[in-house]
């Protein structure tokens, strides 16, 4: 354990505990010595700043001045070297799957968090290229419309946008209350209370122009009638659940679909022939025979009976157009 990771343990060991904790333990949390313990301890205070309490001997213990524990903290990053190195992965996931969106703000951020990792590594140049996210179905997203977005949703102010439905390519004029953001498949959108429609409506961000934040307050809704309208069925362009789909996955493609997380109140088994049954609600059809779509002979929509039905119109609309030759 290298001293960052030792200075995070001992400010945590004595930030937690009600009690002086003992020499003995300290050293057994920190794996070190007791001189290394009492060099720990005299950083952490003199230069840092920490209101310990404590004396010395071998049966010494320490702790934090109780009226001083709340308002402490350590400065600056203070993390172990694989927190920080998970946290700069993680920025890798916001940089690459949307760039621009967050890369300039954050950008003074992850180099103070290269130059620490660099220092626990004593100099050696983090190989960030081992780190790759392959985003997919990324739609163009505009930076300053999402911040415009996000900041509403955050100071609860309403929007108005313009908006033209990816669907019908209608273009509204829109007043609504921002509820909450969605990253979902790659991709952002906006939970709102149309003040228009009376409503709750789904945006998808990127189809979103001229934004403006208003000053007016924006209605709450409570999270229980969000999820039940926008996320309890399948998709995010979805509603009310209209049934439950029922779908058997052939013994090959169980092992990929019966690890996958498709919804949140989706049920699995195993059938006695190896094949995989899948149920979830759903709302939009589109999308999930969209997805069922992508195992072909693989996937089998065993019910309800309209839901069979149109998968069954799709795959023979889609065989009509192989039996034409190809148009140039």
């Amino acid at each position: 354990m290298d001293r960052y990771e030792r200075i995070v343990l001992l400010h945590r060991l004595l930030h937690a505990s009600r009690r002086p904790v003992p020499l003995t333990k300290l050293m057994d949390e920190l794996g070190c010595s007791r001189a290394t313990v009492y060099r720990d301890i005299a950083y952490l205070r003199d230069a840092l700043g920490a209101p310990i309490e404590g004396g010395d001997g071998d049966c010494a213990s320490f702790r934090y001045a109780q009226q001083e524990t709340a308002r402490f903290e350590l400065p600056g990053f203070w993390l172990s070297s694989d927190e920080l190195a998970a946290l700069l992965a993680m920025h890798e996931v916001v940089a690459r799957a949307d760039p621009g969106v967050l890369s300039g703000a954050l950008a003074p951020f992850r180099a103070r968090i290269e130059r620490l990792l660099t220092e626990h590594a004593a100099g050696t140049a983090l190989p960030m290229g081992r780190v790759r996210v392959l985003a997919h179905g990324v739609r163009q997203l505009d930076q300053h419309l999402f911040r415009t977005v996000a900041a509403a949703v955050l100071a609860r102010q309403r929007l108005r946008f313009a908006y033209r439905a990816r669907s019908t390519g209608n273009e509204s004029r829109r007043v609504v209350s921002p509820q909450r953001l969605v990253h979902y498949r790659d991709n952002w959108y906006l939970d709102a209370w149309d003040e228009g429609k009376d409503a709750l409506r789904s945006f998808a961000v990127e189809r979103m122009r001229e934004v403006e934040k208003l000053p007016d307050r924006a209605r709450d809704v409570p999270d229980a009638e969000l999820d039940a309208v926008l996320a309890a069925g399948y998709g995010i362009f979805s509603g009310a659940p209209r049934a439950v789909a029922v779908i058997h996955f052939s013994a090959h493609a169980a092992r990929w679909v019966s690890d996958t997380r498709w919804h949140s109140q989706q049920e699995g088994r195993y059938l006695p022939d190896g094949r995989y049954e899948l149920k979830l609600p759903y709302a939009s059809s589109r999308e999930l025979l969209m997805d069922v779509l992508k195992f072909g002979p693989d996937a089998e929509v065993v019910a309800p009976l309209p839901l069979r039905e149109e998968m069954k119109s799709l795959l023979a609309l889609a065989q009509r157009v192989y039996e034409k030759a190809p148009r140039a």
